[in-house]
């Protein structure tokens, strides 16, 4: 069995479904099996931060029930750098190093992030710099983390993403309408694409593919000149305007997000084609309710992969879902560069044989 270890685990970034699935089970293989503490650090890196350091103690009476939750029962932030830390009296500073030192003053043996490529680039850089014994997780419904083919909150977007859509049909055939469905997706496309194909939809706009407003209105014109009232269209949120622009919105604190390319889109449609067009901006639905069966598997698999590895001593790696099996790769490579929709891939090829238009 070996020395008792004390590992803490951290959820990062934006939340979604599944992250409590994660944390069950890496807690059921950490205890069960191995017979070690596990600490749950609250509100990620700024757990580490605080002193004392922000953590409870995690067992498998504490974590059973929640498989099915959504969010987050450690909490989590996307806010903030911690090597340039906006503080309380609006001075920046490095605190890279209070979270080394929140580690090791919980009597960690090794920690497990789960996170997207921008926390996990920086719980890498920190792990690095204070010699800790890292192990991630791949998190992110946009499913863009490289060198895997799923992370954890992307099957569950995609099913709320899908539902939406069977839902949409009915009111714009009843109607007549255009109705666009905005997603989110950051830079890439995967839960358009993923979710129109599922969903029936008519036109997908992925940011991978460039479109133009007159192929769209094309395929509009097309369906009506076969009887077909109403069309549905799903666009990401990082798709452009037609000169190349960001569609962003700015908020009381200053804070630019991407989104509004939804309403671009209807009222240029609605001029071109003149049919009446509706906006539907799922935004936060994506990321919340119960897991989807699939991310509840997936996120389990990556829990008991994620100890089994501590277990190995192997770290500065990421567990990773290739060809139905979790496997390992360096940290370092799979936070390289981001997975995009492949142009050539199997879904551009599908949505195109179905005779779905993706603008261009």
């Amino acid at each position: 069995m070996g020395e008792q270890k004390c590992i803490g685990i951290l959820t990062s970034g934006g939340d979604c479904a599944g992250l409590n699935a994660v944390i069950r089970a890496v807690v059921y293989r950490a205890t069960g099996t191995y017979n070690w503490k596990v600490m749950g650090i609250r509100q990620a890196t700024n757990g580490l931060m605080s002193r004392p350091p922000e953590a409870i103690p995690l067992n498998i009476e504490k974590v059973d029930s929640w498989l099915t939750i959504g969010g987050t029962m450690l909490g989590t932030t996307n806010k903030g750098n911690p090597f340039a830390f906006q503080m309380a009296d609006g001075t920046v500073r490095d605190r890279s190093d209070d979270i080394i030192q929140g580690y090791h003053q919980l009597g960690l043996d090794a920690l497990i992030g789960i996170g997207g490529d921008g926390s996990l680039a920086i719980l890498r850089k920190i792990a690095l710099a204070g010699n800790l014994n890292l192990v991630a997780i791949p998190k992110t419904i946009d499913n863009d983390v490289g060198i895997t083919e799923r992370s954890i909150g992307f099957d569950t977007a995609v099913n709320i993403a899908t539902e939406a859509l069977d839902r949409l049909h009915f009111t714009a055939a009843s109607h007549s309408r255009v109705i666009i469905v905005e997603v989110m997706g950051r830079d890439a496309g995967h839960i358009a694409i993923s979710a129109g194909i599922s969903g029936g939809a008519d036109i997908i706009l992925i940011p991978e593919i460039p479109y133009t407003i007159s192929k769209i209105c094309a395929q509009i014109q097309e369906r009506q000149d076969r009887g077909k009232n109403y069309c549905l269209i799903i666009v990401a949120e990082a798709v452009r305007t037609e000169e190349g622009e960001l569609v962003m919105h700015t908020n009381r604190l200053g804070q630019s997000r991407l989104g509004g390319i939804g309403q671009y889109l209807a009222d240029t449609i609605s001029d071109c084609s003149g049919a009446e067009t509706r906006v539907t901006v799922l935004g936060h639905i994506q990321r919340g309710g119960t897991p989807s069966s699939l991310e509840r598997l997936i996120a389990s698999a990556f829990g008991i992969a994620a100890v089994d590895l501590i277990a190995e001593e192997k770290y500065d790696c990421m567990v990773s879902w290739q060809k139905r099996e979790v496997v390992s790769v360096p940290l370092e490579d799979a936070i390289a560069k981001y997975r995009p929709v492949d142009f050539d891939g199997t879904l551009v090829k599908t949505a195109r044989g179905l005779g779905i238009c993706l603008g261009d």
